[in-house]
């Protein structure tokens, strides 16, 4: 995607072949920083700080983090250690663990001598699967934003409402809900959408709407609590959100708050779609609601929030009452049965388990053997 008109990824190899680059994505919208992640403890604080965030680009750093360990000491017990240090970070996004044992099963073979130049392969191959993922979910999603175009008889644009960020900011590249509105731009149809604040992180507000307006796509900031109102009067055609971690029944883990706008999209009619790449399914539960673990952060990021001042410096400044609690689940649960539709790179199937495996077939033997 692009950022002033360059094409830009959220993570690279940097020039001197060991260190990694990122876009420090809490700096943003009011300034675009980058970050150089020189250690495995830079790529850890990287994730659990969210200076990168979003399922598939935490799993592509952490693969970098691998690397970028291995680099100093490429022992059994520092490819042990820097697993379980990089494990630690978020609870909540399969993608974590599944890079972490893509690396761990490809290098643990390896004699220690060839295992830093391997690891770096391997988690360059990760980074760019992630971007033909994408684009590719973009493609099998491109259709329903069409069906709601004919359906529009093309009198008006596209009305699409996200919670959160699942563009490409959550990713190496093009996103996961956003791509199918990225790939339904270079079509020609016309779009706007509806952009969640995403409290308390608001990674809508700052996040979304920045790389849709580097997009050049329309769209308007909400506060989270109005989108149920937005739907019983007509204005959305579809929600698409991500998805942090995928049961094999089809329940979605997301930021706090996509159950909500299920639940409203339910009662009004409106299609509700989730769009994932495969590595975000998680194929060892089935009830998202009693086995996914659900991240409990700094109650902090309640009570407080940044912005830029009327002189241009940025300040976080005390919302809550001094003496007042404040609780911060990062995800909810969305469980199946609120769910139109999961969008993979391999299409778009029912949210329950023959709906997956309709797709991924290669899953139930694996799962019969369990």
């Amino acid at each position: 995607m692009k950022v002033q008109g360059k094409p830009t990824r959220t993570i690279w190899l940097d020039a001197d072949g060991a260190s990694v680059g990122i876009i420090d994505q809490t700096q943003l919208p009011h300034e675009l920083v980058t970050k150089r992640l020189a250690t495995l403890e830079d790529a850890a604080h990287a994730i659990s700080a969210m200076l990168v965030r979003g399922a598939p680009l935490i799993g592509a750093t952490a693969a970098y983090g691998v690397a970028l360990a291995l680099g100093r000491n490429a022992s059994d017990a520092a490819l042990d250690a820097a697993c379980r240090t990089l494990m630690a970070t978020r609870p909540t996004a399969v993608n974590l663990r599944w890079a972490i044992e893509e690396m761990r099963r490809e290098l643990q073979p390896l004699p220690p001598g060839e295992r830093a130049a391997t690891a770096y392969r391997r988690a360059a191959v990760i980074a760019d699967e992630d971007v033909e993922t994408n684009r590719a979910i973009g493609a099998q999603g491109l259709p329903l934003i069409a069906a709601a175009w004919e359906e529009k008889q093309r009198s008006g644009p596209v009305e699409v409402l996200t919670h959160c960020n699942a563009g490409w900011l959550a990713t190496v590249d093009w996103g996961t809900a956003l791509a199918p509105i990225y790939a339904a731009q270079e079509e020609g149809i016309p779009l706007h959408v509806w952009v969640d604040e995403t409290r308390p992180r608001n990674q809508g507000a700052s996040l979304t709407a920045w790389e849709l307006g580097q997009q050049g796509v329309k769209h308007t900031v909400i506060v989270d609590n109005a989108g149920g109102h937005l739907m019983q009067h007509g204005r959305v055609d579809l929600c698409i959100t991500g998805s942090d971690r995928t049961t094999a029944a089809g329940d979605v883990a997301n930021k706090i708050g996509t159950y909500l706008k299920a639940l409203a999209a339910h009662d009004n009619g409106v299609k509700f779609y989730v769009a994932l790449p495969s590595s975000t399914i998680d194929w060892s539960i089935e009830d998202g609601v009693r086995d996914i673990p659900i991240e409990e952060r700094d109650p902090s990021e309640v009570g407080e929030i940044a912005g830029r001042l009327p002189d241009g410096k940025i300040a976080r400044v005390r919302l809550l009452p001094e003496g007042s609690a404040a609780l911060n689940y990062a995800f909810d649960v969305t469980p199946a049965r609120l769910v139109t539709g999961l969008i993979t790179e391999r299409g778009v199937c029912a949210a329950s388990r023959a709906g997956l495996l309709s797709l991924f077939p290669e899953q139930a033997s694996r799962m019969a053997g369990e």
